[in-house]
């Protein structure tokens, strides 16, 4: 993976779902301080779930699969959902689909350049993922191009150049308005004529014109399959958390397009939900691989099932709820 997991990238991730456990997740830690294991300890369950966008087939399946193993007092009950949690989110990213991403340690490294192309729609923002992105792989030594692959919006193009100006990576970048696919083979021209590893493509977001983006995504793909062969090693959608269960329809229309391969969940820090994850890997089969956890360069840290199911239950230590806030405080 990208990102060896750290003690600081366990505790920023715990930190950026604090809201999320205040105002949803942490009624969970609430109802598991009662005794009773009764229907209507299963019926607010539920309730949390669906609420944190979980999903309901996603929430009662899980549920259903608790309560099957009958467990005698709420200590069980949390030990269970836990489990159960996080072996849905586990499942996709035990598996790569791409071929940079989560693959077990000595896998061969393709040729580089890598190319990764950045989906997702407006707002959720793509832009300041690659930003974060670039500033990963230039830490771990690895020469970065981007290309301003959102032609649709100038400001876009101009986001992407300041970040390369910031953090000193290249950025090709035509007119707004000129065809993503030539900018794409352009920056992969210009990877290759410098010496660059990896290649960064941004592309539009508008899905109220979906037809028109997903034709457009799908010529960019064929541009980088014809001119690397293996086609994009990774296609990243990057996913705004605060966005709920309209992630799903998100999901479904970028990977129909492009093949998603990823999954980066941004704006966790200011989302009251977080459930959204459980659906996506659950309906898609799509691994989670980083979380946005800030607003800086560097905020950005590995998605790992366990940290992230712990983070919003409450850690398994704390029986007492400590650190669990009072859910009505929204």
């Amino acid at each position: 993976m990208l990102f060896g997991r750290s003690k600081e990238s366990d505790e920023a991730t715990d930190q950026a779902l604090e809201r999320t456990r205040r105002s949803f997740f942490g009624r969970v830690g609430k109802l598991l301080r009662s005794s009773d294991v009764n229907d209507e300890l299963w019926d607010s369950l539920e309730e949390v779930l669906i609420g944190a966008d979980a999903g309901v087939s996603t929430t009662m399946e899980v549920l259903e699969r608790v309560r099957a193993q009958n467990p005698g007092n709420s200590d069980e009950v949390r030990v269970l959902l836990r489990e159960e949690l996080t072996l849905i989110l586990r499942g996709p990213n035990n598996e790569a689909r791409g071929r940079l991403w989560g693959l077990p340690e000595g896998t061969p490294e393709p040729e580089r350049p890598w190319v990764i192309l950045v989906v997702g729609v407006n707002g959720s923002g793509k832009t300041t993922a690659i930003g974060r992105l670039a500033h990963a792989y230039q830490e771990g030594g690895s020469k970065v191009i981007a290309a301003a692959g959102d032609t649709f919006r100038a400001a876009a193009i101009e986001q992407l150049q300041d970040w390369g100006r910031q953090l000193d990576f290249d950025v090709i970048a035509h007119q707004q308005g000129a065809d993503p696919a030539a900018i794409a083979f352009d920056t992969i021209e210009a990877a290759r004529a410098r010496g660059h590893d990896v290649v960064l493509i941004d592309t539009a977001g508008r899905l109220q014109s979906k037809k028109n983006l997903m034709d457009e995504l799908s010529k960019v793909r064929g541009v980088i399959e014809r001119h690397v062969d293996r086609g994009p090693d990774e296609v990243l959608l990057v996913l705004d958390a605060t966005t709920g269960q309209n992630g799903l329809s998100q999901a479904r229309a970028f990977t129909e397009a492009v093949e998603v391969t990823s999954v980066m969940l941004t704006k966790l820090d200011g989302s009251a939900r977080g459930g959204i994850v459980f659906s996506i890997a659950k309906e898609f089969g799509l691994p989670v691989r980083f979380v946005g956890v800030g607003q800086k360069s560097g905020d950005l840290a590995p998605f790992d099932p366990e940290v992230f199911v712990d983070a919003l239950l409450g850690h398994p230590d704390d029986a007492d709820g400590a650190g669990v806030s009072d859910a009505s405080g929204g």
